[in-house]
């Protein structure tokens, strides 16, 4: 989900590029930050919070017994639900987000998850499971399991739930390592369709801040440049925890200052978009679009404002 900025190219002319950068160094107010990188939060496991094999994330205790044997039932009349990030998702009977794992199949349906991954992300069975309304039971099957069990699938996709979801709507699984989807009613991953490549939304303590076309929170490093051109401090490890955010057109943007909207060429020869000529990027840890653990880490990164400005830094990292 994050990951695509790696093969992603600049597509701006040469031209371009250059009226931009100096347009970066004439017209930023905002020069070098002079703060000191930070630790960044952990990131990965099966399950991000302390289920997943041979990981200690610190957060969160395994569910208790009614929530295991909740996840363990059939899935009954399969529903479909509204959810405000994701758009439409598929739910058991009892309200219980669903999810598919990127690295199952579908063509042939092949489930990957056994062991302590199979404790952290129940696989749902197939017995009972049956099509409730907007949902096409043709879409429908199942897949033997290497325990022997059967495993109900949706357009060919393993089904499972997520330990950690407790109540009916939880989405606590979305975006989990960036393999784990809450499953769309067509077996796809659920996502809200036609967000532009960059725009803004409302939350509810950072106020306006700007999301990629996955709904994903974008951040600033304080340690980065754009004066008089963009030059990102984060590289090797770092951006394993924050994938850059890869070129966006203008034209695909929607509420985001235009004025020094540019993308550039990172040594490592991939792309980065920039804000008001700040990089920025998106945080491995934020686990489904509307999070924002991101904001604050190491006191030296931030949320991106429409304009540019990380959201709650210090006034000398502005």
């Amino acid at each position: 989900m994050k990951t695509s900025w790696r093969s992603a190219s600049v597509v701006a002319s040469a031209a371009a590029v250059l009226a931009l950068t100096t347009a970066c160094g004439q017209d930023s107010a905002d020069g070098p930050a002079g703060q000191n990188a930070g630790a960044t939060a952990p990131a990965g496991g099966y399950g991000g919070t302390g289920i997943g094999a041979g990981t200690d994330t610190g957060a969160g205790a395994a569910p208790g017994e009614q929530n295991a044997a909740a996840q363990a039932a059939p899935a009954g009349e399969l529903a479909v639900a509204a959810d405000p990030q994701l758009g439409e998702l598929l739910t058991d009977a009892g309200g219980r987000t669903l999810y598919r794992f990127d690295e199952d199949t579908a063509e042939p349906p092949r489930s990957t998850c056994d062991g302590d991954c199979a404790t952290a992300w129940p696989p749902v069975p197939a017995d009972d499971a049956s099509a409730g309304e907007g949902v096409d039971q043709s879409l429908l099957g199942e897949v033997t399991r290497s325990d022997g069990t059967k495993q109900l699938t949706v357009g060919g996709w393993p089904a499972y739930r997520f330990a950690e979801d407790v109540d009916p709507g939880d989405t606590k699984g979305q975006g989990v390592n960036g393999t784990w989807h809450a499953l769309a009613p067509d077996g796809k991953k659920a996502r809200l369709a036609d967000l532009p490549g960059l725009s803004t939304r409302e939350d509810p303590k950072l106020g306006e801040i700007v999301v990629d076309r996955d709904g994903n929170t974008v951040y600033r490093f304080l340690e980065d440049e754009a004066w008089p051109k963009p030059v990102s401090a984060c590289t090797g490890a770092c951006l394993d925890k924050w994938p850059v955010v890869a070129p966006v057109e203008a034209a695909d943007t929607k509420g985001v200052e235009k004025k020094g909207l540019m993308s550039f060429t990172r040594p490592d020869g991939a792309g980065q978009q920039t804000i008001d000529c700040w990089p920025i990027y998106t945080f491995a840890g934020d686990e489904k679009p509307g999070d924002t653990n991101g904001q604050g880490v190491g006191g030296t990164w931030f949320a991106v404002a429409p304009d540019g400005k990380p959201v709650g830094a210090p006034a000398k990292g502005r």
